[in-house]
C-alpha cells in the first residue's frame, strides 16, 4: 500500500482488502486515475453476450476507459481481448499466482495482457487457483472499477458475486438484458429485478 503504484481504489474494501499485490506488466496502470469498468459475465458465453462484450470493451477502450476483468473463458477473454484490439488498457486479476496462467487455454492472451496491460493477484506466486480464491478475486476486481458490468450470467453465476461485491462498495453495476428465454441471461435479469442495477444496451 505504501507503493506508488498502488492502487487506491481497493483501500475502500478496509479490513477486506489486500495486504499486497503481485504484478506481472506494467504495474502503474493500477493507479491510474482513469476511468476503470469491470467487465464479467459467463464463461459459457453465447455469441450474443461476446458480440456485446466486444462491443463494450472496445467502445470503453476508444473513450479511455480501462477494462478489468478476471481472464476466464467466455465473456472475461472476450472483454481482454477487444480492449487490446482496440488499444486499451487492460488488467486481468487471477485467482492463482500471476506466473501460472489459469485457464491453461487463455495462456496466449493472459501473456499478451502480461505484456502490454497488467495481470495481477493478491496470493504469491505457485499458488494454485481454487473455487475460494476465485469468488475473493472478484472483490478486487469491483473495488479496482469504478463501475461493474454483468454481460451474461448465469442464475447462480460467479458474476453476480463481483456485481454484489460492487453494490457493497457503493459502485454502480450495469446489467446487459438477454432474451427471456436464455438460461445465460437469467442471472442478468435476476439483479435487475432484484437490485439496483442499471440496465446497460451500450457504452454510452
Amino acid at each position: 500500500p505504501e507503493d506508488t503504484d498502488w492502487p487506491a481504489r481497493v483501500d475502500d474494501l478496509g479490513p477486506f482488502a489486500p495486504v499486497c499485490l503481485w504484478v506481472r506488466g506494467d504495474a502503474s496502470r493500477l493507479s491510474s486515475r482513469g476511468p476503470a469498468t469491470a467487465l464479467v459475465g459467463a464463461r459459457a458465453a453465447t455469441s450474443y453476450g461476446e458480440h456485446v462484450a466486444a462491443e463494450l470493451a472496445a467502445g470503453g477502450a476508444d473513450a479511455g476507459i480501462a477494462v478489468y476483468s478476471g481472464a476466464a473463458y467466455g465473456i472475461d477473454a472476450v472483454a481482454h481481448t477487444a480492449a487490446l484490439a482496440a488499444g486499451g488498457a487492460t488488467v486481468a486479476v487471477m485467482a492463482g499466482g500471476v506466473e501460472r496462467p489459469y485457464p491453461v487455454g487463455n495462456r496466449s492472451l493472459i501473456e499478451r495482457i502480461a505484456r502490454e496491460g497488467a495481470v495481477i493477484a493478491e496470493v504469491p506466486c505457485g499458488t494454485a487457483p481454487t473455487k475460494h480464491r476465485f469468488l475473493a478475486r472478484n472483490r478486487i476486481i469491483a473495488a479496482l472499477s469504478d463501475a461493474t458490468v454483468v454481460v451474461e450470467a448465469g442464475w447462480r453465476s460467479g458474476s453476480l458475486n463481483t456485481a454484489h461485491h460492487a453494490q457493497a462498495l457503493g459502485r454502480p453495476v450495469g446489467v446487459v438484458p438477454g432474451p427471456i428465454t436464455s438460461a445465460a441471461s437469467m442471472g442478468c435479469h435476476r439483479l435487475l429485478r432484484e437490485g439496483d442495477a442499471v440496465c446497460v444496451t451500450g457504452i454510452a
